[in-house]
C-alpha cells in the first residue's frame, strides 16, 4: 500500500505538516504503508496533474486544493487556498469529512494537530515542540528580529535548510525525521549539519546584499534580487536592518519561476493592507500579512511591473 503525501515545498509548517499527518496517519490507519512525499511549489501555471495522485491514498498538506477524486485528504489554512471559483464551491458543495480548511489558523501543523485529536482522538505529546515552532515560525511569532535572523534555535537552523537547499531530498529526509526525533537532533545529523554549513554563509551574505540594494521609502522596502541567487533569503532580514518599516517587496528568480514576495513586519503596530489580496491580483495569494506571486521563468519585465505597482500602493503615492 502507498500514500504519497503532496506538501508546500521549501517551508518549515509544509515539513512539520507532512511529518505530523504521516505520525497520525501511521499510528491510526496504515502502519505498513510506503509513505512518498513530493514536495509542490507554486508556479505560474498551478496545475495538479492527475499523476501526482499516485497513491492508494493522496493527501495535501498545507497546499492548495484540487477537486481531483483521488484525493483522499486535505489541509490548508492559506486564504488563498482556491486556484479558482470552481474549485471553493466543490469543497464547499462535497462535504467531504476528510478535507479541512480554516484560514484563522497561523500554522498548518496545529490545524492537523487540532482536527486529529478533536475529530479521530489522536494525540502525539512528543511532536509538540514541532507544532510550537511551526506556529511560531509560519506565524511570525518570533520575540523579534534578532531571534529570526541570528539562527540560534535548533527551529531556525532547520528552517535555513528546509528553504535554501536544492532540490526537494533534504527536505523529505527532514520530513521523515521529524516524526520521531527532537529538533535538536534533526539539525545535528552529519548530513544535515554539513549542508546548514555553506547555507549559513550564504545567509550571513544576503544580509549584506539586501543592505546594499534595499531603498526604503514611507514605511516600505524594496530590492531586486535578480541575478544574485538569493530566492531562498530569510524574509525577516528586511526588518532586522531597517527595524522601522512596516513592509517589503522585493523580486528574485529561482530555475523555475520568477517571483514577487510581499510582506509586513510583525512587529509593526499597524498593518493597513491585505498582502494576499494584493498578490492575488496579480496570481499570486498567501495570508494577509504575507503573499507572493509567481511568474514563469525569465518572466523579469512583468514581475518588476507588479513589484513597482505593488511598492507605490504600499507607500500611498
Amino acid at each position: 500500500m502507498k500514500v504519497r503525501v503532496l506538501y508546500h515545498d521549501h517551508c518549515f509548517d509544509g515539513a512539520a505538516s507532512a511529518a505530523y499527518f504521516s505520525r497520525f496517519l501511521k499510528e491510526t490507519r496504515h502502519p505498513e504503508a510506503e509513505y512518498s512525499y513530493r514536495g509542490m511549489a507554486h508556479t505560474a501555471d498551478q496545475l495538479f496533474a492527475d499523476s501526482m495522485f499516485d497513491g492508494d491514498v493522496n493527501a495535501i498538506v498545507d497546499f492548495k486544493y484540487s477537486s481531483n477524486p483521488k484525493l483522499t485528504w486535505w489541509f490548508d489554512h492559506h486564504q488563498s487556498a482556491f486556484l479558482t471559483p470552481e474549485d471553493s464551491e466543490h469543497f464547499h458543495g462535497s462535504h467531504n469529512p476528510l478535507h479541512f480548511f480554516d484560514s484563522g489558523y497561523r500554522s498548518c501543523t496545529k490545524f492537523i494537530r487540532d482536527i486529529v485529536r478533536e475529530q479521530f482522538g489522536y494525540e502525539a505529546p512528543d511532536l509538540e515542540d514541532l507544532v510550537k515552532w511551526a506556529d511560531i515560525i509560519d506565524g511570525a511569532q518570533y520575540a523579534n528580529p534578532k531571534e529570526a535572523v541570528e539562527l540560534k534555535a535548533a527551529a531556525t537552523k532547520l528552517v535555513l535548510v528546509i528553504e535554501a537547499s536544492r532540490g526537494s531530498e533534504m527536505v523529505q529526509n527532514i520530513i521523515r525525521a521529524m516524526q520521531e526525533q527532537p529538533l535538536e537532533e534533526i539539525i545535528a545529523q552529519p548530513d544535515i549539519a554539513a549542508v546548514f554549513e555553506p547555507l549559513y554563509q550564504r545567509h550571513m551574505r544576503s544580509i549584506d546584499v539586501i543592505g546594499a540594494k534595499a531603498k526604503t521609502e514611507n514605511g516600505v522596502i524594496f530590492f531586486d534580487l535578480v541575478g544574485d541567487d538569493l530566492e531562498g533569503y530569510n524574509k525577516f532580514v528586511p526588518y532586522y536592518l531597517f527595524p522601522d518599516s512596516t513592509y517589503t517587496v522585493s523580486v528574485s528568480e529561482s530555475t523555475f519561476r520568477t517571483k514577487v514576495s510581499v510582506g509586513s513586519s510583525p512587529w509593526a503596530i499597524k498593518v493597513d493592507h491585505n498582502l494576499a489580496s494584493i498578490c492575488e491580483r496579480y496570481g499570486g495569494g498567501g495570508h494577509p500579512r504575507v503573499g507572493a506571486i509567481s511568474f514563469p521563468v525569465g518572466a523579469i519585465d512583468a514581475a518588476r511591473k507588479a513589484a513597482s505597482e505593488i511598492v507605490t500602493e504600499l507607500r500611498g503615492l
